[in-house]
């Protein structure tokens, strides 16, 4: 007797996973650009992506997040940032942004010490090239409300600072002081205004009590919430010293702090060596792969270094912030770990200088990725070197349209050329990381985005944009926030895009960056925030 088996269809079983997004206008922001509607997320990662009906035939969840056509970008990074700093300010910083006037800041100086009674009364975010005259404070007006207090404003890009009397007599500077690298600027009466250039501010910030461990916590965690609420899951911390670096990794092993940071270590002695002989770190929330340096100083308190002067005050050319043995022994250093080095540079000089120290250790074509952070003045004679070493240019969009009224007066016209050149810096190796530096700029990467391809500040100044020569396309805009921002520090196998194998951080907006009108970029924002496939902000 012969048997007879009657096979049945075999009917593949779906592989359960985590998390599915269906019904999405996803930008994958791969090599080719690609749009996806649906993907499939395991144990944190993206494991397929493709049309709704193939992820929902192929693979099975208990979560199936319907998207509604709503845009879809990977999680957004920011390049260049000073996240614990932010943090800090939110704890216990009177925040002078924004002031018109330097009465404005007073009136914000006396609420916040009503609230927050201290020993110090601690402020950031003036600028005084938002005042009528553009002329920098002086500490009388302090002394007339705050007789014997002690007081340190800190300009907006930190830079340079205001010290009461108190402050600088507690840190012994007087009329005398001679500080290499900064600037102790002296009244009408010779004696010393209150006004401190660059490293002339360090001494009284040494006097400033730190936060303790607890209080850092509570600043990180603030931070961390604001950050995912403007889709930010990635920041990069531009210098931290190796103990804030070491209370970031715990509290990220303890789950408290979920945001992933790239820090970057300072050039300390104790800092150098606690990282530098274990070699560069990345893993899935902390990398730590990069030293931080300072070549100058900034364009708007005229501490940038710059090759012929100031056109506003020609008896200025700016700071070098060290000896040039300083920068060539810690790039030397870096170099031999297998570290980047990624160095503050805004004025022309300051860039040359820089471009001119990598290209002493780098030899024409490498995969070093040193940086110049900020590259904001750059000599015409030296763009090309960024693409000759593979220098990668860092950028900060919205530095643009925050300078670009007064950065003509600082340049001249010529020279003015050469600044905030962002395309042409694109240009040069093919790619470009974006920034705020918040907190010097607001967090929130869609004004990246928008200065970036219109070239006009959050009012829609100048009406036909500053230089639109180097106004980048929205794909390079969004590329250089993703991607390219991942890619800048070596982490663009880990994320940057919604591919296979990458963690799965992404954020849904409720309109498109990539397709609204002008008018309506701004009106774009995260409903939902994923990191590693699980929500960390949003309702939906």
């Amino acid at each position: 007797m012969i048997a007879i088996i009657t096979l049945q269809a075999c009917i593949p079983m779906k592989e359960k996973v985590d998390f599915i997004l269906i019904n999405g206008k996803v930008y994958t922001v791969n090599d080719s650009f690609q749009m996806m509607e649906a993907f499939a997320v395991k144990d944190g990662r993206f494991i397929a992506m493709g049309e709704t009906e193939y992820i929902m035939s192929a693979y099975k969840s208990d979560v199936v997040y319907d998207a509604g056509n709503h845009p879809v970008y990977p999680g957004l990074i920011d390049g260049h940032s000073h996240f614990y700093g932010y943090g800090e300010n939110l704890y216990r910083y009177a925040d002078l942004k924004g002031t018109h006037s330097f009465d404005e800041v007073l009136e914000r100086l006396k609420a916040h010490y009503s609230a927050h009674p201290s020993e110090w009364i601690l402020g950031r975010g003036w600028d005084q090239n938002d005042w009528e005259g553009q002329r920098f404070p002086d500490n009388e007006a302090l002394e007339n409300l705050f007789s014997d207090k002690k007081i340190l404003l800190i300009r907006i890009d930190g830079h340079a600072s205001l010290a009461s009397k108190a402050a600088l007599e507690a840190a012994g500077i007087n009329k005398n002081t001679v500080v290499p690298g900064g600037e102790v600027v002296l009244n009408e009466s010779g004696n010393p205004s209150g006004i401190l250039i660059d490293n002339a501010d360090q001494a009284v910030k040494n006097l400033v009590s730190k936060l303790t461990d607890a209080e850092k916590e509570i600043a990180l965690l603030e931070a961390q919430q604001n950050c995912f609420a403007v889709g930010l899951t990635s920041v990069t911390d531009a210098g931290l010293p190796y103990q804030t670096i070491e209370l970031i990794r715990k509290l990220q092993n303890e789950g408290k702090l979920k945001i992933r940071i790239n820090a970057w270590i300072d050039p300390d002695k104790e800092t150098m060596e606690y990282y530098l002989p274990r070699g560069p770190q990345v893993t899935d929330l902390l990398t730590v792969n990069a030293v931080k340096m300072y070549a100058d100083g900034a364009l708007g308190s005229r501490g940038a270094k710059l090759l012929q002067p100031y056109t506003d005050e020609p008896s200025k050319t700016g700071l070098i912030l060290h000896d040039s043995s300083f920068y060539e022994e810690v790039a030397r250093q870096a170099y031999n770990a297998g570290f980047q080095v990624n160095m503050h540079a805004i004025g022309d000089s300051a860039v040359r200088f820089v471009l001119d120290l990598y290209a002493s250790f780098l030899n024409d074509k490498n995969d070093r990725r040193w940086r110049v952070e900020h590259s904001q003045v750059v000599h015409s004679e030296d763009f090309d070197l960024y693409g000759q070493y593979n220098i990668i240019p860092s950028i900060q969009s919205t530095h643009a349209t925050s300078d670009m009224g007064w950065a003509g007066d600082r340049l001249g016209s010529e020279r003015l050329k050469g600044a905030y050149a962002q395309k042409q810096l694109l240009e040069q190796n093919g790619w470009i990381v974006n920034g705020t530096d918040f907190p010097i700029e607001g967090i929130n990467p869609v004004g990246t985005f928008f200065s970036a391809v219109f070239r006009k500040n959050l009012e829609g100044f100048p009406e036909n944009g500053f230089q639109m020569e180097n106004a980048l396309t929205r794909e390079e805009a969004l590329r250089s926030m993703t991607i390219w921002a991942a890619k800048g520090s070596f982490e663009e196998n880990l994320k940057g895009s919604i591919e296979k194998g990458k963690l799965a951080d992404f954020v849904i907006f409720n309109r498109d960056i990539m397709e609204v009108s002008e008018q309506d970029v701004l009106e774009c924002k995260p409903l939902v925030v994923y990191s590693s496939g699980v929500k960390v902000f949003g309702q939906n």
